[in-house]
């Protein structure tokens, strides 16, 4: 569902799987590279290799604030690419009026992992009629790759 312009802040501990739900977007997405952990480079841009947007993956971890952020300009390539923020809650939201929110939760002593998803902004308003279809539609989200969360 995610297509370009689309901002993707995730929240959650460390060893929630932020960094491995982006690898499964990247996937989906078919990007180049290896989506890998930016906690050192801070952002990467990984190209599409079937025609559709980039991914931009960004942690926030190490950044100071919204000014540190705003020095990456972000806000250059997130309309045309989808953006992921990690550890972006506080710092991102600026970035672009729609986004989803993405908190990541671990139960330390099962690892069962919760995501709990919300949108915000009109891109991820869902009207009656929206609802009704998406009942009987696939679970956009149930297929990101890697362990359940």
């Amino acid at each position: 569902m995610l297509r370009a312009g689309d901002l993707v802040v995730l929240t959650g501990g460390l060893g929630a799987g932020k960094t491995t739900l982006t690898q499964g977007l990247g996937e989906a997405l078919g990007v180049r590279g290896s989506v890998t952990s930016p906690t050192f480079v801070i952002a990467r841009v990984h190209p599409s290799t079937v025609g559709g947007p980039a991914l931009v993956h960004v942690d926030a971890y190490r950044l100071g604030g919204a000014l540190e952020l705003d020095d990456l300009d972000l806000d250059t390539s997130v309309e045309q690419s989808v953006t992921v923020v990690e550890w972006g809650h506080g710092l991102a939201e600026g970035l672009a009026d729609d986004r989803l929110e993405v908190v990541l939760d671990v139960d330390p002593a099962t690892e069962v992992r919760t995501a709990t998803v919300t949108g915000v902004g009109g891109r991820w308003a869902v009207d009656d009629t929206d609802a009704a279809r998406d009942d009987a539609a696939p679970d956009p989200l149930a297929d990101l790759g890697g362990e359940p969360c």
